[in-house]
């Protein structure tokens, strides 16, 4: 009876959010080592450079901040639009910047509209998408990111070959066109049913889950079922709920706060940013020396991205959140200490002055290939994991009266440590070099030991099922692990002394 059609075309459009994302990231890493612009902007120092890169983030922190308010008056909708509408203006000021600060303020208004496009967009498919595919339709949102990183690599490649101011600007003004094509479409797409039913417009939310589940038929009783559970839910929500901020602070919404924050934070510090924009210095690093061999394996990485998000999008609703997120975590480690110890080893052959260059050169040159390819391994374990899982669960997991500003805090918190990091890691890599992913391998430890504690399993659930689930333990066992180590042993002295205490009754009941 039901049509994914309509889901997965309303998903794929407000997924250009995601890729006017993943383009903006993209499109900076490779500039950054063109000749033309460090020439034209006057050889940026790594602070400044880190500065430049930021200037992208910070924007995208107050957008997110800003977007929960927005997406709660407005609808969800209209914040896309907003989004793109913002978006646009950005990329022709960078396009059209004659000095750094022109270019800082460029970014910082795109980063802006990103700040509302990454908050709201996976909220949006969230809320518009059955339970079932739920995971795979949000799943969009990481693969068309993937997407505009690799577009923006594939552009600055050939541009690379241009000489002239237009080697970088190309690149930086051809980001309008996304933003144009999402401005327009958005005028077509659906507002979201669970906002129009908070809104008091039942019969606009009957018809846009029509539309989305039945193939337009709003009568039916799947159709009817799903309405009734939703406005049951946000009735109650709102009669007896708090929709302020503080809220995510009580009992039960702090344990989904932690969740989302945490995810978005570890999603950052898995070090995949500092791969994305900075590869081009790693490659550099690993003896690559023209400006074409470099974007060229830059393009390589973001086709790497984009193939590696298929495999979430088609079996993340089967495989569900937690067994993705575990085994990308450990292959993440595994492929940094590799990565560490061949970056280690390649500095320690080049530096050493001996009379068989030829075999030195020949060991180094393939050191050098096995670091690009561990670069490659650790960005392909992100793209099916913390790649969909750091947007999908916080986009699902809160209750609707919650849900805008909710995602609007656990997006900022992406975005301020983004900031941190891509601040950062100019200087890191000069300074640590390879030790860096040696704490990028730590920290992903850390974070592999948190979400086998504390992330329940969210696949199949419907939205108003959520506060079912949160309203248990804080873990994600029915009870801390060792709470039920020691209920086992309770249990046992139990079992024993009901026994023993059995076996002395009956001995002392037998008749004389």
């Amino acid at each position: 009876m039901r049509h994914a059609t309509p889901e997965y075309i309303v998903s794929s459009i407000t997924a250009l959010g995601g890729l006017l994302f993943g383009y903006d990231i993209g499109i900076m890493s490779s500039i950054l080592q063109m000749e033309q612009f460090n020439e034209y902007f006057h050889w940026p120092s790594s602070i400044i450079t880190g500065v430049i890169v930021a200037s992208l983030t910070i924007g995208c922190f107050f957008g997110a901040l800003i977007s929960g308010p927005l997406a709660d008056r407005y609808s969800r909708k209209i914040t896309i639009v907003l989004g793109a509408l913002v978006c646009t203006i950005g990329s022709a000021i960078q396009f059209g910047s004659v000095n750094r600060a022109m270019l800082i303020v460029g970014r910082f208004v795109n980063g802006l509209a990103i700040g509302f496009l990454s908050s709201v967009v996976p909220m949006y498919q969230s809320e518009t998408a059955p339970p079932g595919d739920r995971g795979r339709m949000v799943s969009l949102q990481q693969w068309a990111i993937t997407w505009g990183i690799f577009i923006a690599f594939g552009i600055d490649y050939g541009c690379s070959y241009i000489r002239g101011a237009k080697q970088f600007r190309l690149p930086l003004g051809l980001q309008i066109v996304p933003s144009i094509v999402l401005l327009f479409t958005m005028a077509f797409m659906p507002f979201s049913p669970r906002w129009l039913v908070a809104h008091d417009h039942i019969g606009d939310a009957r018809q846009v889950l029509g539309r989305l589940r039945a193939n337009g038929h709003a009568s039916v009783p799947e159709v009817a079922e799903e309405l009734r559970l939703i406005h049951q839910t946000i009735v109650y929500e709102r009669e007896t709920k708090n929709s302020g901020y503080m809220e995510l602070l009580r009992f039960p919404n702090r344990r989904r706060t932690f969740i989302g924050c945490g995810m978005q934070f570890m999603q950052q510090f898995t070090g995949i940013n500092t791969l994305m924009l900075y590869a081009p210095t790693i490659f550099r690093d690993m003896g690559l020396g023209s400006t074409q061999s470099i974007a060229l394996c830059q393009a390589i990485n973001g086709l790497v991205n984009v193939t590696s998000t298929v495999p979430a999008i088609i079996w993340i609703d089967k495989w569900g959140r937690r067994p993705t997120l575990l085994v990308g975590t450990l292959l993440i480690i595994v492929f940094y200490l590799i990565l560490a110890l061949l970056m280690r080893s390649y500095l320690a052959l080049t530096g050493v002055d001996n009379k068989d260059a030829v075999i030195i050169n020949l060991s180094a040159h393939n050191l050098g290939i096995a670091s690009i390819c561990m670069v490659y391994l650790v960005v392909a374990s992100f793209a099916f994991s913390w790649g969909p899982c750091g947007w999908l669960i916080p986009s699902e997991i809160f209750p609707t009266h919650l849900r805008a500003k909710a995602n609007s805090v656990t997006t900022g918190t992406n975005w301020i440590s983004n900031f941190v990091v891509t601040l950062t890691s100019p200087l890191l890599l000069e300074v640590a070099h390879w030790r860096l992913f040696i704490a990028f391998s730590v920290i992903m430890g850390v974070n592999l030991i948190v979400i086998y504690l504390f992330l329940p399993e969210t696949k199949n659930m419907t939205l108003e099922e959520m506060d079912i689930l949160f309203m248990d333990s804080a873990w994600a066992f029915k009870t801390s692990p060792l709470t039920f180590l020691s209920s086992k042993k309770k249990i046992r002295r139990l079992s024993t002394e009901t026994t023993h205490t059995t076996r002395t009754s009956t001995t002392r009941t037998e008749p004389v």
